[in-house]
């Protein structure tokens, strides 16, 4: 008894998580955690951007990044330094040349063990050559194709934007799918900022005729002011403090009641901040972001504890976006829109009337059958059937899955293939009863032997469904989402509430069952 109250349960709380989105006017009516189905970008139109990793820039990062570990690597005073002249860094390529011909070996052979299999490293008389292997090249576009997804990601659910795709699409690019969003250039703007900061010195020694120049001494650059991009701020190029020690970042006001961004440094940036604000007070030091600087404040006091604070002349929302790339972090390589869509919500509107007519005529067409072939139980299976495509809605929208035209082919499919679940056991009862067994005992029976083959066949299917979701992207998982759902209710709804039904209907009794005839 308590099994079949259990089984009762389980389908009318299915039946109920379906209501919102077969009713929308009583979703209000539901806690928050009973929310209608999401639509998809082809059922609720929105905006469809197509983005481009530019891995030329992050080779470029790394290769720069690999000049500056490859000298640090030869002047380890631990290890001993190794004297060396003209390095550069050359398309991707960074040079030098050892000094002294019996230090070759060995500078080739700490690069080896410093960088390991990631650089290739050749030597050519006292000329020695580091390049990222094809090996290496592939990982860091692949990482920085991963992360960037990550970021975008963070970046648009910190805007509140509901049921975004995001997916990597070829070998860098990312397409980014924005339901019900139909003005996505605020949402291109902060995607596109690479929002990579960094906190330097400035350069006081820099004279004016210097900055009018435009060239900058070796170890400074001149960066433009954001908010007066005419000024010129001279930085050392040293970076003092990452942008990716940041633990956290929210937009505030000062106490002359302006907009500013409150920063958090985890423990390794604390440090390094309060050593950068000990060491240098009553000196200038930048907060440089994409290549441009935030601001130039003078250093008053040691700051310990991690704890900043940025102004700029923000507006309150230009604040609360630079706190939401922050926290989101850096993006590993710039990102280029190369194609942008809009799609409209008419279409979608005709999808959705569509699918529902093909689901409504599927299901009359597949009652009338069942109805015709099976009477009595045939009205119980197409109850079930009812009760099964509710469960499929209620509960891909508990899970939080957005409802495509793919996943409404799903579902249609699965209402095609559930009936199968309920004729395996029919049949087995016809054939029980024509052996000589009561109606209570065929019914038994029926489902009892017909068990393995309803299960081989739904289970197939859902490991078919599996791998499309595992391995497919886009509509296919969308397709594969429903599919999969829909053979657990069908196994649900088709084996154990039906039996529970049909049970109920024989009430203990051996009622004649209309369908079968004997030889």
């Amino acid at each position: 008894m308590f099994k079949k109250l259990a089984i009762i349960f389980v389908a009318v709380f299915g039946v109920l998580l379906a209501v919102p989105t077969i009713a929308p006017s009583l979703a209000p009516y539901f806690p928050s955690w009973i929310q209608p189905i999401p639509l998809g970008l082809d059922l609720k139109g929105g905006a469809q951007l197509l983005l481009e990793v530019d891995t030329d820039v992050m080779m470029q990062d790394k290769t720069a990044q690999l000049y500056e570990d490859a000298r640090s690597a030869l002047i380890d005073r631990d290890k001993g330094v190794i004297r060396f002249s003209n390095m550069r860094n050359n398309d991707g390529v960074v040079s030098f040349v050892v000094r002294d011909e019996a230090d070759v070996s060995k500078a080739k052979s700490r690069l080896k063990s410093e960088f390991g299999d990631m650089v290739d490293v050749t030597t050519d008389g006292r000329t020695i050559s580091l390049t990222y292997s094809e090996k290496a090249k592939e990982e860091l576009v692949q990482d920085a194709l991963s992360r960037s997804i990550e970021i975008v990601r963070r970046r648009i659910d910190a805007l509140g934007t509901k049921e975004p795709s995001i997916q990597s699409q070829g070998g860098k690019y990312i397409l980014v799918q924005l339901p019900g969003v139909d003005n996505p250039e605020r949402i291109k703007e902060l995607i596109g900022q690479t929002a990579k900061m960094t906190f330097h010195l400035v350069n006081e020694d820099i004279t004016q005729e210097q900055l009018a120049s435009g060239r900058a001494p070796k170890g400074t650059e001149f960066l433009p002011l954001m908010e007066a991009p005419d000024q010129l701020i001279p930085v050392y190029s040293r970076v003092e403090v990452s942008g990716e020690s940041l633990k956290d970042s929210q937009a505030d006001f000062d106490q002359n009641n302006m907009p500013v961004v409150t920063t958090v440094f985890d423990s390794g940036g604390a440090r390094k901040f309060a050593r950068l604000t000990t060491e240098h007070v009553n000196e200038r030091f930048a907060i440089v972001l994409d290549d441009m600087v935030l601001s130039a404040p003078t250093i008053r006091e040691p700051i310990p504890g991690g704890r900043g604070q940025i102004s700029g002349g923000f507006t309150l929302q230009g604040a609360k976006d630079l706190a939401v790339l922050l926290r989101s972090g850096a993006l590993p390589a710039p990102l280029q829109v190369i194609e942008e869509r809009t799609v409209g919500a008419g279409l979608g509107a005709d999808t959705i009337a569509a699918g529902k007519i093909a689901s409504l005529f599927g299901m009359i067409f597949i009652m009338i059958f069942m109805i015709v072939c099976y009477r009595s139980f045939g009205v119980i299976a197409s109850f079930v059937l009812v009760i099964n495509l509710a469960m499929i809605i209620g509960i891909s929208a508990f899970l939080g899955a957005t409802l495509t035209l793919p996943g409404i082919a799903g579902i249609v499919l699965t209402l095609g293939m559930a009936v199968d679940a309920n004729i395996l056991p029919f049949e087995r009862i016809r054939d029980e009863i024509r052996a000589g067994s009561t109606p209570l005992r065929a019914v038994e029976a029926g489902f009892h032997r017909s068990m393995k083959a309803v299960l081989d066949g739904n289970l197939t299917n859902l490991i078919c469904s599996l791998v499309l979701f595992q391995f497919g992207a886009g509509p296919i998982r969308g397709f594969a989402v429903t599919l999969s759902v829909g053979v657990l209710t069908t196994l649900f709804t088709c084996v154990s509430l039906s039996k529970v039904i049909i049970d109920w209907y024989m009430n203990g009794k051996n009622k004649k069952i209309g369908y079968v005839r004997s030889k």
